[in-house]
């Protein structure tokens, strides 16, 4: 008895040692991509995610992405890839030093890519484009993690839902 006691609560402490304060799973790419997160959010996108997207679309999505960073006529200012095993985490990380060093230029990297996303054929078709931004251009393709960091000492995760 007293052993079966002693196995329960080591499975549990197991299971919940997976779990952080924001109840998410632990994050398997901090430490590895990016420094671990100094601040979270929860976003809520208004729409549904496309019933027809898979990981396949989510990889293609960034490569479309960093393709379109590629062709300018200069470096990409950030790389972006999915990872997690359906792809459903979409990671931006900045190439040079000293940009998006702090959230509030985090943000407008984010507000940028809204500008971007806009212009999309998936926008574009919406009554009111002008009213989503590049998080509801994720939640459509299924992301469910945005993680943008410096790559270096700042680390801002947005969890879609």
């Amino acid at each position: 008895m007293k052993n079966s006691i002693i196995a329960a609560l080591m499975s549990i402490s197991f299971i919940l040692s997976g779990f952080t304060a924001t109840g998410f799973g632990k994050d398997s790419h901090a430490g590895y991509y990016y420094p671990e997160a100094q601040t979270t959010e929860t976003y809520i996108s208004p729409l549904s995610t496309i019933a027809s997207v898979s990981k396949r679309s989510r990889v293609g999505f960034t490569v479309g992405l960093n393709a379109k960073q590629l062709k300018r006529s200069y470096p990409p200012g950030y790389h972006l890839f999915a990872k997690g095993g359906q792809a459903q985490k979409l990671i931006i990380i900045a190439t040079e030093e000293g940009r998006y060093n702090t959230l509030y230029r985090l943000r407008a990297l984010m507000a940028s890519l809204t500008a971007t996303a806009r212009k999309s054929p998936l926008f574009t078709e919406t009554d009111s484009p002008e009213e989503l931004n590049f998080l509801d251009l994720c939640k459509l393709a299924g992301f469910t993690q945005v993680t943008i960091s410096n790559g270096k000492d700042v680390t801002h995760q947005i969890f879609v839902v």
